[in-house]
């Protein structure tokens, strides 16, 4: 992989012309036409990540995504032959949704030999043939419920992560993740199966909490107040600023130092931090697993001592983050109106081995939820300012390339398709 190199004078945005370097136009964060150009040139069009192979330990195992994005439900299973697949989730009889508890537009899980609609009792295989049709001899002459399969939607598995598209003219999952993906292929990420989950719904556009994650030069502030204060007033004044950048246009990513395990100063962390070894940064005892000690070359990419953390923007809506002391987290942004989105976080650790690692591992996650609760508080804020209109364009520095870059990006190809559009 070649990579830049920030030199002594110049900037990591200057090594991207084509992003230019003027203040940025946010209009596409409240234009409700723009929202709706983005469902359908980027979600329509693109790849989309809706889950891990863990979530389908066996044969018949299932889960539903709701994604209004793309305005559909899907379900996504595990056939008979142990293959991953997706279906949109409507049975063919009469249009309900085939899969779902006490409340439809909730998603669901589980595990089952055949899909039967709860409305008429249709039933589906795994590989989705319809197989049962009630009362079928009432049919009309012609009828024959093989014509009736479940549809399908386009699923490929990469690192063990799932993606679909409902583009049946997409290029393959492994071209479109190109070489920033390859770059990380090998990671452990079939070690890390202990998982912590938070969703909640967001009052802003998916691509403003993008922004708020895909730039660390925020935290000395907003997140000042949970570090010591010596350590919070030093971290000000130094400020901040990242260990490499890169484009991989359309996907992107960021290496930053921190997450030293444990920390030189033991100071320099609250007191129970240091009981249960633990903190923002993860458990500071690394988990004894192939894949750790040599690193895939995409990861910590300038090789320095002090790497903490990499951030890797998986267009359009996913974020991937290996951190140095051996778990991964991911990010992801549904939106669901020009100024609303679902925001999800998974963190993902080794299953811990006795009680002390498991409250490790808690104190990582719930630590991490009060960061990511102050990211979310300013965003509620930046969506209703921007909407007055009264400033549309915003500088920004170069510690906010990756932010640059993703705007750059979706008003690009949401120019192709309005043109494209337009021109037929």
């Amino acid at each position: 992989m070649a990579h830049f190199k920030k030199p002594a004078a110049g900037s990591w945005t200057e090594h991207y012309p084509e992003l230019g370097t003027g203040p940025v136009d946010f209009t596409d964060s409240i234009d409700p036409q723009f929202y709706e150009d983005e469902r359908d040139a980027i979600f329509r069009k693109g790849w989309l990540n809706v889950g891990r192979v863990e979530q389908l330990p066996r044969i018949g195992s299932y889960f539903t995504r709701e994604l209004p994005c793309i305005n559909t439900s899907l379900i996504i299973s595990k056939d008979n032959s142990g293959e991953v697949r997706a279906y949109h989730n409507i049975c063919r009889h009469r249009g309900n949704k085939l899969v779902w508890d006490d409340f439809p537009g909730e998603e669901t899980s589980g595990n089952c030999r055949q899909f039967t609609c709860k409305y008429h009792a249709w039933r589906y295989t795994l590989e989705g043939e319809a197989t049962f049709a009630q009362q079928e001899q009432e049919f009309l002459e012609g009828f024959d419920k093989k014509d009736y399969s479940l549809v399908g939607v386009r699923c490929e598995v990469w690192q063990g992560f799932i993606f679909i598209t409902v583009n049946p003219d997409a290029e393959p999952l492994t071209e479109f993740l190109g070489p920033m993906a390859k770059g990380i292929e090998g990671y452990p990420f079939h070690e890390m199966t202990e998982v912590y989950r938070y969703r909640a719904e967001i009052g802003a556009n998916w691509k403003l909490f993008i922004d708020a994650f895909a730039e660390f030069y925020h935290a000395p502030v907003l997140h000042g107040k949970q570090a010591v204060k010596d350590e919070s007033e030093k971290l000000v004044q130094v400020g901040y600023e990242a260990l490499h950048y890169e484009m991989f246009t359309p996907h992107s990513m960021i290496s930053s130092w921190g997450g030293m395990a444990p920390p030189k100063d033991l100071n320099m962390v609250k007191p129970i931090e240091r009981v249960l070894r633990s903190g923002l940064f993860g458990p500071w005892d690394r988990p004894d697993i192939e894949g750790l000690d040599e690193l895939p070359p995409g990861i910590n990419p300038s090789g320095h001592r002090a790497w903490g953390i990499d951030e890797f923007e998986i267009f359009p809506n996913m974020s991937l983050l290996p951190w140095a002391p051996g778990w991964y987290l991911t990010y992801h942004y549904w939106p669901t109106a020009v100024n609303k989105h679902i925001f999800e976080a998974n963190l993902y650790f080794v299953p811990p081995k006795n009680a002390r690692e498991r409250l490790a591992q808690e104190l990582a996650a719930v630590t991490f939820k009060e960061y990511a609760l102050q990211d979310a508080n300013t965003l509620e804020a930046t969506q209703t300012m921007l909407e007055t209109g009264v400033v549309k364009e915003f500088p920004l520095n170069d510690q906010e390339v990756l932010l640059r870059h993703l705007h750059v990006t979706v008003q690009n190809i949401v120019k192709e398709h309005r043109d494209a559009k337009a021109a037929s």
